[in-house]
């Protein structure tokens, strides 16, 4: 990771980047992030995603690869009070937080969790001011821009309160606050300004200037306006509707300067918060979770005894395809894999939300994938495939020379399956269950009837279009 240098005066740091994990909103990938950043010699960039940190170890990985400073952020919605009675809750605008160090960034994790995890159904990711302010260490706070909680209240010229949530965020955050100030030449921009410059010199504040980008250039303006309409359901003349300028790109130092003239320090507190900015995520080993076992016995032992005494279950209600002897051979020969390869917890684990399953009469698949080539599954009745009567192989589930973690596929009855994730989180506690995301592309064929659609092209036309 290159340190940041240079002339402070002359230099400058995009603090507020969207890559696509910013879902329909934001549309520059984290690659084109690392040219964007050369191409303006920018030594450091920011990536602050709307509620979430998707993106945050790609972002780490491939900005400090290309010789960049990542700077890890988040743009989250905050409520400031309860709804009423009957209203679903809804966010009354943003805040930024970039990661200084560790405790920060594990903050920035517990927050963006509460922003999914602590709201109903229906309601967007959010978090409350109480949740913000319980877990500001490490967390440097840029008060917003146009759409933040305090830009809205002083464009609603409720100004008092206002400046009770600025000395909120002044005495949980201290100098780690920083006033934003952004020119995209949007109206509320125009009527914030004067108020927040006062506000920063009378209260002996920091202003630092950025450019929320949501898009690599001004030409993609357009396309950018078109994926806000696909995320929204709206057609591109509707005129009341979310919009962005065409400012909203990665623009250069040069030009933020030109923007700033008036503020240099606002342009070279970004370089300040750069340096202030000193951890980065990084990939590390798995972290596996442990098996509580009978006093006096390690993971291994547990599921050597468990595997022997399932087997032996099997073999007692199925003929066997084989002589008993290859299968205790295969048994020992699969427990020896498993044991030199750190993963009887995970057998054990497998195989105990299974059993819970079966037992409260949910239905199981029997296996399917490459874990069905493993007779020590089948003996903890993971799998209900006998693999020797198959002829499946083990070594394509695990094998010491390929190194990766096993992975079973196991089918639950869709209308059930919550009742099995409720019985892990219960049984190994909620802290340590997590469930795994997929994140959907815009495919060619599709995206072009979306952008139709938004045009207000009949479908007829668009498919003539791709014909």
């Amino acid at each position: 990771m290159s340190e940041v240098s240079g002339d402070i005066g002359q230099g400058f740091v995009h603090l507020r980047n969207r890559s696509p994990y910013s879902v329909l909103e934001g549309a520059i990938p984290i690659k084109k992030m690392v040219a964007l950043a050369g191409a303006n010699n920018m030594p450091a960039i920011g990536l602050t995603d709307t509620n979430n940190l998707f993106g945050a170890l790609e972002f780490s990985e491939v900005l400090s690869g290309a010789g960049i400073q990542p700077i890890t952020g988040c743009t989250l919605s905050i409520r400031l009070g309860e709804p009423r009675p009957g209203d679903a809750a809804r966010p009354d605008g943003t805040i930024a937080l970039l990661v200084a160090n560790e405790a920060g960034y594990r903050n920035l994790l517990k927050l963006t969790s509460a922003a999914f995890l602590e709201v109903g159904p229906t309601e967007p990711a959010h978090i409350t001011a109480e949740k913000l302010f319980a877990h500001t260490e490490g967390l440097i706070a840029l008060t917003g821009g146009p759409d933040s909680v305090l830009n809205r209240l002083v464009v609603d010229d409720h100004k008092d309160e206002a400046g009770n949530w600025l000395s909120r965020l002044q005495t949980a955050y201290g100098d780690r606050l920083y006033i934003e100030l952004q020119r995209h030449g949007r109206r509320e921009e125009l009527i914030a300004e004067n108020w927040l410059v006062e506000q920063a010199y009378d209260r002996d504040l920091p202003l630092v200037a950025t450019n929320e980008c949501f898009f690599p250039d001004r030409d993609m303006h357009s396309a950018h306006d078109a994926l806000l309409c696909i995320a929204e359901s709206q057609y591109l003349t509707v005129e009341d509707r979310r919009r962005v300028t065409p400012d909203h790109f990665f623009a250069s130092g040069e030009e933020m300067r030109a923007r700033f003239t008036d503020l240099p320090e606002a342009i070279a507190n970004t370089i300040e918060i750069a340096r202030r900015c000193s951890y980065r995520p990084r990939t590390h080993e798995p972290i596996l979770p442990s098996f509580p076992t009978e006093v006096g016995r390690d993971e291994l032992e547990e599921l050597r005894a468990q595997a022997e005494v399932g087997l032996k279950a099997r073999l007692e209600v199925v003929d066997p395809a084989a002589p008993v002897e290859d299968y205790e051979a295969r048994l020992k020969f699969e427990l020896e894999v498993i044991g030199s390869m750190g993963f009887p917890g995970y057998f054990l684990i497998v195989s105990d939300f299974i059993k819970w399953a079966k037992n409260h009469d949910i239905p199981v698949g029997p296996g399917r994938g490459s874990g069905a080539g493993s007779l020590v599954a089948w003996a903890l009745t993971i799998t209900d495939l006998d693999p020797l009567r198959f002829g499946l192989l083990f070594e394509r589930f695990l094998n010491p020379e390929r190194v990766s973690m096993p992975d079973f596929d196991v089918d639950f009855c869709q209308e059930r399956r919550g009742e099995v994730i409720r019985y892990v989180q219960e049984h190994y506690g909620a802290d340590h269950v997590a469930q795994i995301i997929t994140f959907g592309t815009l495919q060619a064929r599709a995206v072009v009837r979306d952008v139709g659609r938004v045009l207000q092209m009949p479908y007829g036309q668009v498919d003539a279009c791709q014909d």
